[in-house]
């Protein structure tokens, strides 16, 4: 286990009033590099994130429940944002307000605070109170018109692009810019992170087709989403598939010369899209004709940039991660037994550790409120009533 001096953000405590996915991921990510994260749910509903995805967006936090309806609920708050250095919520724009949890009212009690709101489409513009998921803001962004294999071929990802690039990553993107300058010049900052903002700064691949073409090209008609030969998925006689990408002359050099296709060789990204068929149709017929575990041999150390397409399962079981520690085994009490996949972020100085599971609703609610000054009377007074849990 890491040692806590040694995790880069030990010592920064967060309150984590944010649901779901978006919020959740981003504070976890911050709480895997050390900080104290306490996770803020309402006495009613609370996080109604699935159990599956609870554990695997919350651990290294801690858990504490309060009625924010409630004066006292909000008095609670206002203790605890006084020694806190980032607060995270995701309510829709105008509901934290209502709340008294809201940055103009927390960083009066501390105005070093930084306060990040995750919305759909931010706090302001014609969208504001737009409700929306994942996909939502991929529409709305311009980006689901590029995810397919054709123009009438539109997909669906299992990875929610916009929530985690869009939401969770500019999210730690913003805070950790604030709190560096919270920490230089004594003032906190309010950060309003639009998931669809955040997934629209990340379209810089069709966003230059559009600067040079005039337009963007269908999904499936441009360079990486389909009209390239050379960079795609073919299927395998076992139904599986291999994930060819080849785009440098000398990769595919390589790949045309182990296949014994020499004759592919001048047609890499030539031919517009009549040869570019062509040249799919004859890959495709090649590695139709063997199973992958053949094509995995007939390409051993070849550098050309062919890889299988694995399940996550598979993945998860690869030499590759395991060398550099990405899946950990944990047990949750409620939960059950799961895999986790560790920070990316490696740095001298820090091992990843899983110190906490996933907390259950108010699993840590007596020592957070005894930490912000409330005595045992206090606090039994607030369980009592349900103001907290």
């Amino acid at each position: 286990m890491d040692t806590p001096n040694t995790a880069p953000l030990a010592g920064i405590r967060i309150l984590d009033l944010s649901r779901l996915l978006p919020g959740p991921l981003g504070a976890q990510y911050l709480a895997d590099l050390g900080a104290d994260v306490v996770k803020i749910e309402d006495t009613q509903g609370g996080d109604y994130a699935p159990p599956a995805l609870r554990a695997v967006c919350n651990r290294n936090k801690r858990g504490l429940r309060l009625d924010l309806k409630h004066p006292e609920g909000q008095a609670a708050l206002a203790a605890l944002a006084r020694n806190a250095d980032v607060v995270i919520e995701s309510f829709r724009p105008g509901v934290a307000a209502r709340l008294k949890a809201d940055y103009p009212t927390l960083s009066q009690h501390n105005p070093r605070l930084v306060y990040c709101s995750i919305t759909g489409y931010g706090q302001d513009g014609p969208q504001r109170d737009a409700a929306g998921h994942d996909l939502n803001y991929s529409a709305h962004a311009g980006m689901a018109d590029q995810m397919g294999c054709g123009a009438d071929q539109p997909a669906l990802s299992n990875l929610p692009v916009a929530d985690i690039l869009g939401g969770s990553l500019t999210a730690v993107m913003g805070i950790l810019a604030a709190l560096v300058d919270a920490q230089r010049t004594g003032h906190g900052r309010y950060v309003d992170i639009a998931i669809a903002d955040g997934l629209l700064a990340g379209a810089v691949v069709p966003l230059a087709t559009l600067n040079a073409l005039g337009d963007t090209r269908p999904a499936g008609a441009d360079s990486l989403s389909g009209a390239l030969a050379c960079y795609g998925q073919y299927r395998t006689q076992d139904g599986r598939y291999l994930a060819v990408a080849a785009l440098e002359p000398k990769f595919w050099d390589t790949l045309c010369r182990r296949l014994e296709r020499p004759d592919l060789l001048p047609l890499h990204r030539e031919g517009g899209a009549t040869q570019q068929a062509y040249v799919k149709d004859e890959l495709q017929r090649l590695f139709g004709a063997q199973p992958l575990a053949h094509w995995m041999d007939r390409l051993e150390g070849a550098d050309c940039c062919v890889s299988p397409v694995l399940k996550l399962s598979e993945s998860l079981a690869h030499p590759q991660y395991a060398a550099r520690g990405m899946v950990q085994r944990a047990e949750h009490p409620a939960y059950g037994a799961g895999a986790h996949i560790a920070s990316p972020v490696k740095m001298t100085g820090f091992q990843f550790a899983i110190h906490r599971q996933a907390p259950l609703p108010g699993e840590h609610t007596d020592q957070i409120l005894r930490e912000a000054g409330y005595d045992d009377a206090r606090i039994a007074s607030l369980t009592g009533r349900g103001v907290a849990r």
